[in-house]
């Protein structure tokens, strides 16, 4: 496994393309309205991306082995979606939840960042999974920082989440991330403490746990892409990116608009 350390040209390229990931949540966030469609949604995102930022949308026809080109330029999740949700002309509804993961290219540089929406009036269950899977993911950034272990941040996000009653997807993870869009390491939304690799200031990772608010079971549906709970429960997600610094640890998808560190 070559986990690829970054230089600091790297990661003044990173703060940049995740700096612009993060815009793109913030343009959006006005349109995610009952009765939109997520398309539409893709739409706006692909031409703010294209036109006003300069940027490649990374999944747009991203094909790793084995799949089938992503036919759009964002992944929208609802409801039982966990995540690679395809955009469609369905529209919102009144009481949805919906995840919008957005990766930009910038000169040759990806930044990856997601957030959750909530529609109208959601459920108070809903509010409370979504809250929940906020606080985990800042519970595993908090885990950062050199010489701590992989196996940290998953134990403190599996613990975490556990404890609230839901349960943890293990088939998906965070991913190391630069010129590639997956990269080493795995980073895994469960473990042990003090195992897995250890972290070393120059790593950059995405954190970015999928939190059910039944059991953990997925299943993939037949476009090759979208995963939703085989048991239909609602699922949440959100995503930053990480950099491992000398003394901690910097979010580097942090822009404007998006919530603050609880």
């Amino acid at each position: 496994m070559t986990i690829h350390l970054k230089t600091a040209e790297d990661i003044e390229k990173m703060r940049i393309a995740g700096r612009l990931a993060g815009e793109v949540l913030d343009y959006i966030t006005p349109f995610v309205n009952v009765g939109v469609t997520t398309a539409e949604l893709d739409r706006l995102c692909h031409e703010y991306m294209v036109n006003k930022q300069g940027c490649i949308p990374a999944p747009l026809n991203y094909a790793p082995d084995g799949h089938v080109p992503y036919p759009k330029s964002i992944c929208t999740s609802v409801n039982q979606v966990i995540c690679h949700g395809i955009p469609n002309d369905k529209p919102l509804k009144n009481g949805d939840i919906v995840n919008l993961d957005i990766t930009v290219i910038k000169d040759g540089y990806h930044g990856d960042t997601s957030r959750m929406f909530l529609v109208g009036d959601v459920t108070p269950q809903a509010r409370r999974l979504v809250k929940t899977t906020f606080e985990a993911m800042w519970v595993g950034i908090n885990c950062v920082k050199p010489g701590a272990h992989l196996g940290d941040i998953g134990y403190a996000i599996q613990r975490y989440a556990e404890n609230a009653g839901y349960s943890v997807v293990q088939e998906f993870c965070g991913h190391g991330i630069g010129k590639n869009f997956h990269e080493e390491p795995q980073v895994l939304h469960y473990g042990r403490q003090g195992t897995g690799v250890e972290l070393k200031p120059g790593m950059i990772f995405t954190i970015e746990p999928m939190i059910n608010a039944g059991k953990r079971f997925i299943k993939i549906k037949s476009d090759g892409w979208t995963v939703e709970t085989k048991d239909r429960s609602l699922s949440a997600q959100w995503e930053h990116m990480i950099l491992v610094t000398e003394t901690g640890h910097e979010v580097l998808t942090l822009s404007a608009g998006a919530p603050p560190r609880p």
